[in-house]
């Protein structure tokens, strides 16, 4: 008798249910050459941004006009985040991403041609870092809100965790490569090989077909958007809603990072080289949470990932701040790092599979207010602890105060616990 056939699929090696899901790179040549451009372009962009750090130290000497680089850059972003989406939601994506990357590529040109000039006043270099906030602001939302149209949904958790390895990658080794460039050849070096970089980036949109918003087949043509619209919506849709809350309750209540310069003195006995590796610890397991993350494409709880990863992120956290011996100090920053990741997919995919297409620009302008204005407030927050009690206190007690968070929105919105990938509800 000849064997029986069986309907079962087979299960996948076990390196693609550990190492990243490259399937969307494989099956998209859109994606590929939009995750590649984006790539190639972030390193730049974080190469711009070291090489700005040191030339703004090196006219004033001033550590506070070095600090005021990143005002300049947070306040655009949250003023122009919101109205980013709204105009991601109004025109032709491909040309407000392909428009918002010339615009930032030629004031790297600006830079490099100042920086050759030999230019000496800070505020040239605080104008040209507002602006380039400003163009990111317009391209994000933009860029974010192409990918459910580029991938089927099954792929978005692997795109998500693609973008997150982009994201940390670019930031580990953007400075390092800023920092040997500027050493090597001067600002003006690293600002012309971001121009080169972002060569990558216009290519991409370029090939890319026209996006417009989709907002539905009515014949009743649709109202224009608005930034109320966008927050209406939000209001009303509490599994996106939540994820918001749980991201906020990680970047406000457990941000450690103001307070790295004071623990690597007072607990670890150590030096601007210990506050490095602290720095570098969280992105380090980003990093290796994204290469880890075959096994994320098979999670059908969303949210349920979410509030668990979160409450991780607190929990490393305060682990952290008991702890005194350095390494496993470091440890528990990339447990966080590693936590954080696995958050980033499952909120960037709910918020992409969820959100009607004609909402996502203005879904994904919130995410940047949040991404960008949460983490500010958090060194706030913990830095304030600290000076009212103890560094200590303010580490263990934010982190327990995260994972405390996460359990009432829990209790709260018990529904987002059973959120269904499988039936993406708002």
């Amino acid at each position: 008798m000849p064997p029986a056939i069986s309907d079962a699929k087979p299960r996948p090696p076990l390196y693609t249910r550990l190492f990243a899901d490259i399937t969307p790179l494989r099956t998209s040549a859109d994606y590929r050459r939009l995750w590649f451009g984006n790539t190639v372009s972030w390193v730049g962009q974080q190469m711009t941004a070291l090489a700005v750090s040191l030339q703004v130290y090196a006219l004033t000497g001033s550590t506070f006009a070095v600090g005021a680089v990143g005002l300049c850059s947070l306040v655009p972003l949250v003023v122009f985040g919101l109205y980013g989406g709204v105009i991601a939601d109004t025109v032709d994506r491909r040309k407000l991403g392909l428009y918002s990357a010339v615009g930032a590529t030629v004031l790297s040109v600006a830079l490099a041609a100042a920086a050759l000039a030999d230019v000496r006043q800070v505020w040239v270099l605080y104008t040209v870092v507002a602006l380039q906030a400003v163009c990111f602001a317009m391209n994000a939302p933009a860029r974010s809100s192409m990918i459910p149209r580029l991938l089927p949904p099954e792929q978005l958790p692997a795109a998500n965790a693609l973008s997150s390895l982009t994201s940390n990658l670019g930031m580990m080794g953007g400075p390092m490569l800023g920092g040997v460039f500027v050493g090597l050849w001067g600002y003006q070096a690293a600002y012309l090989i971001d121009v080169g970089c972002f060569t990558a980036a216009l290519y991409a949109m370029w090939r890319l077909p026209a996006m417009r918003p989709d907002h539905g087949g009515g014949d009743e043509a649709p109202r224009r958007p608005s930034v109320l619209e966008g927050l209406r919506f939000l209001a009303t849709r509490p599994n996106l809603r939540m994820t918001f809350f749980a991201d906020l309750a990680a970047m406000v209540l457990a941000q450690p990072r103001a307070l790295f310069p004071a623990v690597a003195v007072l607990w670890f006995g150590g030096d601007a080289k210990t506050v490095g590796l602290l720095v570098a610890a969280p992105a380090v397991g980003a990093v290796l949470g994204a290469l880890f993350s075959g096994w994320l494409g098979a999670v059908r709880r969303h949210g349920l990932a979410i509030l668990v990863s979160v409450a991780a992120w607190g929990a490393a956290v305060a682990c952290f701040g008991l702890t005194r011996h350095l390494w496993l100090g470091l440890f528990f920053l990339a447990v966080a790092g590693c936590a954080d990741t696995v958050s980033m997919v499952f909120r960037g995919t709910m918020l992409q599979a969820a959100a009607p297409d004609r909402m996502r620009g203005r879904l994904q302008g919130v995410f940047i207010v949040v991404v960008a204005g949460g983490p500010r407030l958090g060194d706030f927050l913990a830095g304030s602890a600290a000076d009212l009690a103890s560094p200590a206190v303010a580490v263990v007690g934010g982190g327990l105060a995260c994972v405390v968070t996460v359990l009432l929105l829990a209790l709260w919105r018990r529904d987002f616990a059973r959120y269904d990938a499988r039936d993406p509800q708002p």
